[in-house]
């Protein structure tokens, strides 16, 4: 294929995915957000391993 007809089909393809435009499902966004917030409202994640994982400068002395 020559670079003219190439360059037309990426033309073609970069111009349909500009213009198109799917549905949204507003009610699995909102379930994705809600998710979201509700684990920065709990407790920290990382705190199980910050335990397990934290080493005291003291106990090297």
């Amino acid at each position: 294929m020559g670079r003219g007809r190439q360059k037309a089909k990426h033309t073609k393809v970069a111009r349909e995915l500009k213009y198109f435009s799917p549905d949204t499902n507003y009610s699995a966004l909102e379930r994705e957000l809600s998710a979201e917030s509700d684990r920065r409202s709990g407790e920290d994640p990382w705190a199980e391993y910050a335990d397990k994982y934290n080493t005291d400068d003291e106990d090297e002395d």
